[in-house]
């Protein structure tokens, strides 16, 4: 994954980037590539954005 592959206001769920998240961390063993951690790092924000969306409209 690149950075030109994540959209802006991305609507995919917490849960769904966590199952991607856990994803990328079984299918590389637990050692990422350096595109790999770019990958990873891309994803931790777009969760952490939609976490905060989804306690916002939850509360």
């Amino acid at each position: 994954m690149s950075p030109d592959d994540v959209t802006p206001g991305s609507v995919r769920s917490a849960a769904e980037l966590n199952d991607q998240i856990r994803a990328l961390w079984r299918r590389t063993g637990g050692t990422l590539s350096a595109q790999e951690r770019v990958e990873y790092e891309l994803l931790v924000v777009e969760w952490a954005t939609a976490i905060r969306g989804e306690v916002i409209e939850a509360a």
